[in-house]
C-alpha cells in the first residue's frame, strides 16, 4: 500500500529497512528533509551528528569496517561530499561497503552551469570514479528501489562503497512510495572443481605452506581455520585479515614471522587478499610482480575474477572466500595430512620474530603494554605513525575485525573519527585509537562528537612533534634536510579537556599501563599523550619492506 511522504522521508526508510540503526552526517540546506525524516524516526535510528564532513564518512567506514555491515552517512553535496573523498576513496580501497546520501541543486539546474549553492560539474560522475556504484533518485517513489541496488551493490562480490544523490526540490517534495520485498543477493558461484584439482596437486607434497588472509577472509574465519589445520600452515595477514587466525594459536602468526619461514615457502595461499605483503614488498626484483614463476607457488581464493587476472595464480579459485576454502580443504584432507613438524615449525618462527622486533622502540614497549590491557575482543584502531607502522607485525591480534586499518590507501588522519565510528557500532566494547600528533589534527575536532555522545574511545597520542615517517625520510635521502615536517603542537592535555574530555600525559611504557586500564574502566572518552623524541625512534621498516633504506 503506497504511503505518501517526501523524498528524504523516502530514503530514511528505506534505509532503514536493511536494519541500519546509525547514520552519522552533518546537516545542511539541501539535506532538510532528510535529516527532519531522522528526527521524526528516532525510535529506530540514532543519529549522530559530526563536526567536519570528513568526521561523518570515516565514522562510518568505522562502523562498517568493525561490523561488516553498511555503513550509512549523510552530507551535503559540492564541497560537501568532496570533504568525504578520502573517507570514500579508503572505503574503495578497503572493500567496505559505506554509503554517501547526500543532495544536489535543483532540478532545474542540473547541467546548466550557473553556480547554484554546491554546484559541481557532474557530482555523480565524480562520485563514481571513487565508488563501486551510484545513482540518482528522481522521485520519492524510486528510492526504495535505488536505495535496495545501492545494499546489492555494496555487499555483492567483492564489498565496496556507493552513492546516492537526490535533488533538493525531488527531496522536499512529496508523493506516493510503496516498499517491496528486498530481494536477496544470489548465491556465490560454486568454484570450478579443475581448479581445486590444480591446487591439490600444488599442495599433496609440498612441505612448507603459508596462507596469507585479506580482509575479503573475514567473512571465512572458520573455514581458514580447518585448512590451515588440515594443511599444518601458518596463516598471516598484513592489515585486514588479522585475527582471522589468533595470533596465539598454534597456526596464526604475525607478519613479521610468516617473513622469517618466506624464504622456505613452497606453495602460498591467498585468500580475499591482494598479496601486497609478499609481492609488492617481500619479493626481490621488480617491484610489482604481475605472473609469479615459482616457488613458491600461488593459490589463490578470490570472489573478484578482476583480482585473479591482476595477480596470476598457478591455481585460481573463482568463488566466496568461505565456499573456496571450504572446497579446498575438503579435496585436500583425502590427499594429504600435515608435517608432522609443523605446528614447531610454526613457533620457532614466531619466537625468532618475537625477538627481532624488540629492536623497534620504543613502539614495542607500549604496544605490548596496549595488548596486555586491551581486552581479547576488543577493537585497536591504526594509523599513520611509527607505532602503527609497528603494529602491523608487533601487535598481537586475537579476534576477527578488531585490528581497524585504512588498508593500501594509507590515509593520514583517518585514525581518531574512523574509531568513533567503530565505538558507535559495538558500545560494549573497549576501543583504543593510537595516533600520531599529526595525523590526529586532521579530525581533532571530533573530540566535540566524542564527548557530546559519549563515544567512550581511548586516544593514546605518539606525539614526536613531527610528520615522523616524512622527517625521517628526508633525512636518509637528502643529505639531512628537511622542510614540512616539524611541527608545532598544542598542549593536547589542555586541549583535551577544554572539550570535557579526561586527559593525561604519560613518558613510559610503565606509566601508560594504569592510565590505560583507567580509561578503559571509564568507558569514556579519554586522550593520553606519550611524548617522543623522534631521533629515538626506530624505524618499523625492516619488518614491512626488508632491505628499505628507511
Amino acid at each position: 500500500m503506497p504511503q505518501t511522504m517526501t523524498g528524504g522521508e523516502a530514503i530514511v526508510r528505506a534505509v532503514l529497512n536493511h536494519d541500519v540503526d546509525i547514520v552519522y552526517g552533518l546537516p545542511g540546506a539541501q539535506m532538510y528533509p532528510l535529516f527532519d525524516a531522522l528526527h521524526r524516526l528516532s525510535n529506530d535510528v540514532m543519529t549522530i551528528s559530526t563536526r567536519h564532513e570528513q568526521g561523518a564518512a570515516y565514522m562510518a567506514y568505522g562502523h562498517a569496517k568493525s561490523t561488516g555491515q553498511v555503513g550509512v552517512y549523510s552530507v551535503v553535496p559540492g564541497p560537501g561530499v568532496l570533504n568525504t573523498s578520502a573517507a570514500l576513496a579508503t572505503a574503495w580501497g578497503a572493500s567496505t561497503p559505506v554509503l554517501c546520501l547526500t543532495g544536489q541543486i535543483p532540478t532545474q539546474y542540473l547541467g546548466k552551469g550557473r553556480g547554484h549553492l554546491h554546484e559541481l560539474p557532474d557530482q555523480l560522475q565524480t562520485l563514481r570514479t571513487i565508488v563501486k556504484w551510484a545513482g540518482r533518485i528522481d522521485s520519492p517513489a524510486d528510492a526504495p528501489g535505488l536505495v535496495n541496488e545501492a545494499f546489492a551493490q555494496m555487499n555483492s562480490g567483492r564489498p565496496g562503497p556507493a552513492s546516492l544523490e537526490m535533488c533538493w526540490d525531488t527531496m522536499s517534495s512529496s508523493g506516493p512510495v510503496e516498499f517491496g520485498p528486498i530481494e536477496p543477493l544470489p548465491e556465490p558461484a560454486q568454484p570450478d572443481p579443475d581448479e581445486i584439482a590444480a591446487a591439490v596437486a600444488l599442495l599433496k607434497d609440498a612441505k612448507r605452506i603459508l596462507i596469507i588472509t585479506g580482509g575479503g577472509a573475514q567473512n571465512a574465519v572458520a573455514e581458514v581455520n580447518h585448512l590451515a589445520e588440515v594443511l599444518g600452515a601458518g596463516v598471516t595477514s598484513m592489515r585486514s585479515g588479522r585475527g582471522i587466525v589468533p595470533e596465539d594459536s598454534d597456526f596464526g602468526m604475525a607478519s613479521a614471522a610468516a617473513l622469517d619461514i618466506w624464504p622456505e615457502t613452497e606453495v602460498l595461499i591467498g585468500i580475499g587478499s591482494r598479496l601486497e605483503m609478499p609481492y609488492m614488498r617481500w619479493a626481490s626484483g621488480s617491484d610489482i610482480i604481475e605472473k609469479p614463476i615459482g616457488p613458491p607457488y600461488l593459490i589463490r581464493i578470490d570472489i573478484d575474477p578482476d583480482e585473479l587476472a591482476r595477480l596470476v595464480p598457478h591455481a585460481g579459485i573463482l568463488a566466496d572466500t568461505a565456499t573456496g576454502t571450504a572446497a579446498l580443504a575438503d579435496a585436500i584432507t583425502k590427499v594429504r595430512t600435515p608435517e608432522k613438524d609443523a605446528r614447531e615449525y610454526i613457533a620457532g618462527a614466531k619466537a625468532r620474530a618475537a625477538k627481532a622486533i624488540q629492536a623497534i622502540q620504543p613502539q614495542m614497549g607500549y604496544l605490548e603494554v596496549i595488548r596486555d590491557v586491551l581486552p581479547r575482543d576488543g577493537f585497536f584502531v591504526e594509523e599513520l605513525c611509527q607505532a602503527g607502522f609497528a603494529s602491523y607485525y608487533g601487535f598481537p591480534v586475537y579476534e576477527p575485525r578488531t585490528f581497524v586499518t585504512a588498508g593500501f590507501q594509507g590515509t593520514l588522519g583517518y585514525g581518531f573519527p574512523t574509531s568513533l565510528g567503530v565505538k558507535a557500532a559495538n558500545p560494549t566494547k573497549a576501543v583504543i585509537s593510537i595516533t600520531g600528533d599529526g595525523g590526529f589534527m586532521f579530525a581533532m575536532p571530533e573530540l566535540a562528537t566524542a564527548a557530546q555522545y559519549n563515544l567512550g574511545v581511548v586516544i593514546v597520542l605518539f606525539n614526536n612533534n613531527a610528520f615522523g615517517n616524512v622527517r625521517r625520510d628526508q633525512i636518509n635521502a637528502y643529505e639531512g634536510r628537511t622542510i614540512g615536517v616539524d611541527l608545532v603542537n598544542p598542549d593536547f592535555v589542555a586541549l583535551a579537556e577544554s572539550f570535557g574530555v579526561a586527559a593525561t600525559r604519560v613518558n613510559s611504557p610503565g606509566a601508560l599501563r594504569p592510565a590505560l586500564e583507567k580509561a578503559i574502566a571509564s568507558n569514556a572518552p579519554a586522550l593520553i599523550e606519550i611524548p617522543v623524541d623522534p631521533d629515538q625512534e626506530a624505524s618499523p621498516w625492516p619488518f614491512l619492506i626488508p632491505g628499505a633504506y628507511i
